[in-house]
């Protein structure tokens, strides 16, 4: 009987070893349990962190950014309405290459045609400066410089229909080809002759 309990005693005793031994495990689990949740927290931070860096330096464009892009030059529409319709013939060909040539020297973007009236008769090439919203003459016959209050009318031309139509706007841009001044601005002002003596000696 003695031995028998001495044995069942033995047996609780090895149990409750097996059970500290397991709880010891669990938290020695449980613990690195915590640590590999921190760890993924961090690399996950560490992701983040590295994915917005990425991004940042994807959409960085450096100096393009402070570079706009030039307008769209309508210097090959300039070329065809001079070819093909202001001084299209033979009896035009000299002043038409003298024009086309000072057009390919031209460095700007933006070029306009004065007309001397609705006719359309051209008189001389601009350069147009959006920035500054400047008309310089090129060459040709006319003011040196055009202001808004000198213009008259503004043109558009149609490489298609090649001919000049009318816009109605009262603004100068770049979507303009050709326009006139006010007729009174080609009358030239003759200077004035030497009074006569009209006392008679």
């Amino acid at each position: 009987m003695v031995a028998l309990l001495d044995k069942m005693k033995e047996e609780e005793r090895q149990l409750g070893t097996e059970r500290h031994s397991a709880g010891q495990h669990g938290v020695s689990f449980g613990s690195h349990r915590n640590s590999s949740r921190t760890t993924e927290r961090d690399w996950d931070n560490g992701s983040t962190a590295s994915s917005i860096t990425s991004t940042s330096m994807a959409e960085y464009t450096g100096p393009k950014l402070f570079k706009e892009p030039s307008a769209k030059s309508n210097k090959p529409i300039i070329h065809n309405a001079i070819s093909h319709c202001c001084l299209a013939g033979k009896v035009n060909e000299a002043q038409k290459n003298s024009i086309l040539e000072e057009l390919e020297k031209c460095e700007s973007n933006h070029l306009m045609i004065l007309f001397r009236d609705g006719g359309c008769q051209f008189r001389a090439l601009y350069s147009y400066f959006p920035d500054t919203e400047e008309i310089q003459k090129l060459t040709g016959t006319g003011p040196k410089n055009i202001s808004k209050k000198m213009i008259d009318k503004l043109y558009k031309y149609s490489s298609d229909r090649k001919q000049f139509t009318v816009i109605p706007a009262k603004t100068v841009s770049v979507s303009v080809d050709a326009l006139t001044i006010h007729n009174h601005l080609w009358q030239v002002k003759r200077p004035a002759g030497p009074k006569k003596n009209m006392s008679g000696k």
